[in-house]
């Protein structure tokens, strides 16, 4: 068990947290969240011993192993298989099967493992790393952001491993969906404090705005009361007659506690400018093929056609072809074979992940985003520059200076400083907060144009996804079809290949049974079929709660006018009958809705037991 006592941390003027306490328990996965700056990276650094706190102490049992992936890894050994190796207790020095199934579903392919660390991206040599410390016999695990440089294949078997860690881990990361499949608790720091929860994210930020909005009530009935008593103390002051209950008030007064009105903090909010479009297609591409110097063809006679609503995303491993596709689709690149043609009156906005880093650093966010439109007004910048979050000073800060996620929110910036009808993002979501990928998603859901979208977020995935361009092998397909069905129906050839994630029996060749991943695939198919028999029926039911609720909340919409019209009439009896009618259809609404809740309740169960089920029919 690791005990955090009234723990505090500043940088400069900047507090970080104050007097903070937890514990993390035996067999706890807990996902630590926040905003931006807000300490998660800095606590995590201190429970590891690689800083330390102004106060307080982090206590941790004899003997207790904890593991921290450096961002900034050093290497020693020849080659990847060797550095990862390192990870493996002494005891375990020869069971390279286990540090090749671990390579391997980091996205690793088996020509990397002979290759010398140093000759590894930036983004392989953290997976590398990664990989040394899931190896390793760790108590605890303090994963940031781990799935930052991972594909969604990558992702997914990430997710089955920590499903499956024995100890205990805690996990930053902005994916939503992702942290939680596999955490049992939630950790949050929130206006400089922390607060624990069982459950998942959602579970703990309703429990967040509840408590706001029940101290913002309290601090105003507090306001109200205070004001009466000094109203009191100062109107009946001067009378003799009354100086015991002037006094008695005085002293009330002194003890009440005077609540400060809650800072408002910060929130990405905004939405994408939409320019009106009445044709049929955004974008139509036709054969396409394209391939860099000497390399295969990454893009190889693909076509497809989008529709001025679309809402297309493409999904697959990293290295496959899709940011080349989207920059295929921007005009970036010029196709070598085929055609890709856009509407005249088509207007696009691109996000890409090359831009971060070529804006122009010797400029302001307010400057940056001006330049994006410059015949705008000025206070339409400013205005942008507020949706951002730079508010005030914050739209001077030059663009040196910013981080990662403030630089994809200038690029965000320049995108909605012009109206558009085709939205080309890769990888938006990478390096904003959680509450700005909320915002981001809202965004993307209300634009009334067509978006084209490459993410690795299932979140973002199962809301916005209407057709998929999935890299899967050597082939580039359009699936007509949401993400999940796309699971359910054809699945990441990745996940039915178990040749990778298995002990090797005694005296087994390298030729394993070639069955296997068949075989494989036939469990999951059973699996996801009994699934949905289960799930059908119960989905069938919740479908009808939410029309019944639907149903009674427009009556009372319309028991609402009613009573209002009543009301200017002066109709008494009318307006005591409408009444009690009301308050018998809200107590409907009200069992409807923990209805509803219990039917959600036992859709969770269910698809965590087939989510089990499936883990097991790979393993």
């Amino acid at each position: 068990m690791i005990a955090v006592d009234n723990l505090s941390k500043s940088f400069g003027a900047q507090l970080l947290f104050d007097g903070i306490s937890f514990k993390i328990n035996r067999k706890e996965r807990v996902g630590l969240v926040g905003r931006n700056g807000h300490g998660k990276t800095t606590l995590f650094r201190i429970i590891a011993g690689l800083e330390s706190a102004d106060s307080g102490t982090v206590s941790v049992p004899k003997n207790y192993r904890i593991g921290y992936v450096e961002q900034e890894p050093v290497f020693s050994a020849e080659t990847v298989l060797q550095e990862a190796a390192l990870g493996l207790p002494p005891a375990e020095r020869d069971r390279l099967w286990k540090v090749e199934k671990i390579l391997f579903g980091l996205g690793f392919d088996p020509r990397d493992l002979e290759r010398p660390p140093a000759e590894l991206s930036g983004g392989y040599q953290v997976r590398l790393n990664l990989a040394k410390v899931l190896l390793a016999d760790y108590d605890l695990l303090l994963l940031d952001e781990p799935n930052n440089y991972l594909d969604i294949t990558s992702i997914r078997w990430l997710g089955r491993f920590l499903s499956g860690w024995p100890g205990e881990f805690m996990l930053i990361t902005h994916d939503r969906s992702f942290m939680d499949s596999v955490i049992t608790h939630i950790l949050g720091i929130h206006r400089k404090k922390v607060r624990k929860i069982a459950g998942e994210t959602g579970k703990y930020y309703a429990q967040i705005a509840q408590d706001e909005e029940t101290y913002e009530k309290t601090r105003l009935n507090d306001e109200r009361k205070r004001k009466e008593v000094e109203l009191f103390i100062s109107k009946f002051r001067a009378k003799a007659q009354l100086v015991g209950l002037v006094q008695s008030r005085i002293k009330t007064l002194a003890k009440m506690e005077k609540r400060e009105k809650l800072e408002k903090i910060a929130a990405l909010d905004f939405s994408f400018s939409h320019k009106s479009f009445h044709g049929k297609y955004a974008l139509n591409a036709c054969d396409l093929s394209f391939s860099y110097e000497a390399e295969k063809p990454l893009i190889r006679d693909f076509s497809i056609s989008i529709g001025a609503g679309d809402r297309v995303c493409v999904v697959g491993k990293n290295g496959k072809g899709k940011t080349t596709l989207l920059k295929l689709f921007a005009g970036v690149l010029r196709p070598q074979q085929g055609e890709m043609t856009r509407p005249l009156n088509v207007s696009l906005g691109y996000f890409e992940q090359s831009y971060i880093a070529g804006l122009d650093e010797s400029n302001t966010v307010l400057e940056e985003i001006t330049k994006a439109d410059p015949e705008a007004e000025p206070r339409r910048a400013r205005a942008i520059c507020g949706a951002m979050m730079f508010t005030q000073d914050e739209a001077l800060k030059k663009i040196a200076v910013l981080s990662g996620g403030e630089k994809s929110r200038v690029v965000l910036g320049k995108i909605i400083s012009s109206p558009v009808n085709l939205l080309l993002l890769d990888e938006p979501s990478n390096h904003l907060d959680m509450e700005s990928n909320d915002a981001l998603l809202a965004a993307i859901d209300n634009f009334e144009g067509a978006v084209v979208m490459v993410t690795h977020n299932e979140m973002f995935l199962q809301a916005l996804a209407q057709r998929l361009v999935v890299f899967q092998g050597d082939r580039t397909i359009v699936y007509e079809g949401g993400y999940q069905r796309f699971l359910e129906k054809v699945g990441w050839m990745e996940e039915g290949d178990i040749e990778r994630d298995r002990k090797p029996a005694p005296g087994e060749t390298a030729d394993r049974d070639k069955a296997r991943p068949k075989e494989t695939r036939r469990r999951r198919s059973a699996v996801l079929t009994e699934r949905a028999r289960i799930l059908k029926p119960l989905e069938n039911k919740m479908a009808g709660t939410e029309a019944a609720i639907e149903t009674k909340e427009r009556e009372l919409e319309e028991l609402n006018s009613a009573i209002i019209e009543a009301g200017r009439g002066k109709r008494g009896p009318e307006i005591v009958a409408i009444s009690k009618a009301m308050h018998r259809l809200k107590e409907d609404i009200d069992a409807l809705y923990r209805k509803l809740e219990a039917q959600s309740e036992e859709q969770r169960k269910i698809k965590g037991r087939y989510d089990q089920e499936l883990m097991d029919a790979t393993d």
